[in-house]
């Protein structure tokens, strides 16, 4: 018996994409912008997808996908090119980005050439920190008589520590204080697959806050550090749902008891939820701690 019948091992082969979706917006647009679609392409770009609409109007153009990030709304353009990436969609991409005014350009394709590569790389290095261009190639695979899976490989992406460098230039102290610890956290954090498995944290910024997007675009949650006061925090925040924030408020007790620390409630005009704080935290001048509070 051979070791190849011993381990009863199956051969990997690669399915053509145009032998599952025939056409690129009836086929795969379609499949692309369903939910748990959406999802695979957010897992592999670090960024958690919600649908606003596909083939979207840009003037005499449609965008095949237009989305947006959970918990921040940062919008998001998602062009799809099942053949080598052309000039052509790398005008388009850059012309939806600027009609839609998005954040985030997504350009799926089945094969990146080099100069097209370089391009997004270029856009990345020239832009700030607000916007983030990606170039991924969408693969199809089966073993032996198997379905075909789809994966998704990230080609080029924003180079985040580049940009980080970028916008830490002309911040205040504060600012930069606050850049580095949410640096640091995202650090930790990525380190954590026990935490990664639950939370998709999002990149380094110069805010108080940063949100842990967490699979729903009905409520988030958001961590907040209070350089001011010492402080840290944690935050179940919904944006117009009442019913769910009013249930959180109406059982604050149970997140006292898991948390141990005092809920203070908010219900303002569109958002509710409940908000905890952590006293004796001083954030700047304390580096060697913030492992600790992040933890």
């Amino acid at each position: 018996m051979s070791d190849v019948t011993k381990y009863n091992l199956g051969e990997i082969k690669r399915v053509e994409l145009r032998d599952v979706w025939p056409h690129e917006a009836h086929d795969f647009t379609k499949w692309l912008s369903e939910e748990s679609n959406l999802a695979l392409l957010g897992s592999e770009i670090g960024i958690e997808l919600e649908l606003i609409e596909t083939e979207s109007s840009v003037g005499s153009f449609n965008v095949d996908i237009y989305a947006q990030e959970s918990g921040t709304g940062r919008k998001v353009v998602i062009e799809n090119q099942l053949e080598d990436t052309n000039h052509d969609h790398l005008g388009k991409v850059i012309t939806y980005a600027a009609g839609k005014g998005a954040e985030v350009v997504v350009w799926v394709v089945a094969h990146a050439r080099d100069e097209h590569r370089q391009a997004i790389e270029w856009l990345n290095q020239h832009t700030d920190s607000d916007f983030g261009f990606f170039l991924v190639e969408v693969e199809l695979w089966a073993i032996g008589d198997s379905l075909p899976a789809p994966r998704f490989n990230v080609v080029e992406q924003p180079n985040e520590w580049t940009k980080a460098i970028k916008l830490s230039e002309g911040l205040s102290d504060t600012e930069r204080v606050k850049l580095s610890y949410w640096t640091k956290y995202r650090d930790i954090a990525l380190s954590k697959p026990e935490f990664t498995k639950e939370f998709n944290p999002q990149k380094p910024s110069k805010n108080y806050w940063t949100t842990l997007r967490c699979g729903t675009s009905a409520y988030h949650i958001a961590l907040f550090i209070d350089t001011q006061k010492g402080r840290i925090g944690v935050e179940f925040y919904v944006n117009d749902d009442k019913s769910i924030g009013h249930k959180a408020i109406d059982n604050s007790g149970l997140f006292e008891g898991r948390l141990g620390l005092k809920a203070i409630p908010f219900d303002a005009k569109k958002a509710s939820g409940l908000r905890f704080y952590q006293d004796g935290c001083p954030i700047k001048g304390n580096e060697d701690a913030w492992p600790g509070y992040i933890e």
